[in-house]
């Protein structure tokens, strides 16, 4: 008996929901929302009130416009810079490790626990190296050079890019 309501009841049940979309001339659609814009994707290169000086393995110097919050992370994925980040700035790796000058790094906040122990991790280890992804524009910092290392320690195939998202 319960098989044989379970069968008719499923019939039924699309059959009426045709006959009653039929009469209210109701129509599927498809629901789209507005992009939502995560951290600062607004944002546009050549905007805000600092200047932060990035230096290539290389030696070549790209200066770049910052504003109040923005992490030398978000930074490089906005201007292209070959900054890896392997772990998207969850303070869960090494590979945006950068070396600041000594006089910008004594401005900055002291270093958790937590970035200490991913740096100790880092390549080319140095008394001023900091994570990409911890550094924080502020007024104090405006004019900061950063000096990104010959190295990283991530397993990625050699000469691929990192693609952000």
């Amino acid at each position: 008996m319960l098989r044989l309501f379970t069968s008719k009841a499923s019939t039924v049940s699309a059959s009426f929901r045709k006959t009653v979309a039929a009469q209210h001339n109701w129509k599927r659609t498809i629901a789209t929302a507005p992009v939502l814009l995560h951290g600062k994707g607004g944002i546009s290169r050549g905007e805000g009130p600092y200047t932060v000086h990035f230096i290539m393995p290389d030696g070549e110097e790209i200066s770049v416009k910052a504003v109040e919050g923005d992490s030398m992370l978000d930074l490089a994925q906005r201007y292209d810079i070959d900054l890896e980040c392997a772990c998207e700035g969850s303070l869960a790796c090494s590979t945006c490790h950068v070396i600041c000058e000594p006089d910008y790094y004594d401005k900055m906040e002291e270093p958790s626990d937590e970035e200490n122990d991913m740096l100790d991790l880092a390549f080319g280890l140095t008394e001023t190296s900091r994570l990409g992804c911890q550094i924080f524009m502020n007024d104090e910092l405006d004019g900061l050079t950063v000096r990104l290392p010959s190295a990283t320690r991530n397993l990625r195939v050699d000469g691929s890019k990192p693609v952000h998202h």
